[in-house]
């Protein structure tokens, strides 16, 4: 990647709505090296889709539960199981593997705190689920930030 890239990945992470044409003025390309560019990018994996930031409160989905969990069983069946049932829930928009006193950290978003209630229910059948500690967002304050890659302190060269 070169500074040109970062370039567009950074208007395209902003707005994945803009046409080739418009990202290419804003970054002083002609609209064919510009696609070339990011066709080379998603072949590359760089940039690996495109989605509409959604509202959730818009949408009925208000209630936002970060969930750390603990297991009891670390053996490579007893994860496998466990992954393999959080990604089938639906609730979870994002799951991490993190070090410290919990194995995972969760963010559920949910309907309402009933809603919530049924979903804990799910997550405490599991057999290998030690501890689940619960935060509840109150309020948002930055959410879907795009990435900062000039910050990489990557050398970017400034050819392709």
């Amino acid at each position: 990647m070169d500074r040109m890239d970062v370039h567009i990945i950074d208007i395209v992470q902003r707005d994945g709505r803009l046409t080739t044409t418009e990202i290419a003025e804003q970054v002083g390309l002609s609209a064919s090296p510009c696609a070339r560019r990011l066709k080379k990018l998603e072949r590359q994996g760089v940039i690996t889709g495109y989605r509409a930031t959604i509202n959730r409160k818009k949408v009925g989905l208000g209630v936002t539960i970060f969930v750390n969990v603990g297991l009891s069983n670390h053996q490579e069946s007893a994860i496998s199981h466990f992954e393999n049932a959080i990604l089938k829930m639906n609730e979870v928009i994002n799951a991490h593997i993190v070090s410290g006193a919990n194995d995972y950290l969760l963010e559920v978003v949910t309907t309402d705190l009933e809603h919530y209630e049924q979903f804990m229910r799910k997550l405490q059948t599991l057999s290998m689920v030690k501890d689940i500690n619960t935060s509840l967002a109150i309020r948002s304050i930055k959410s879907n930030a795009p990435l900062e890659l000039e910050s990489t302190n990557k050398t970017w060269s400034d050819n392709e």
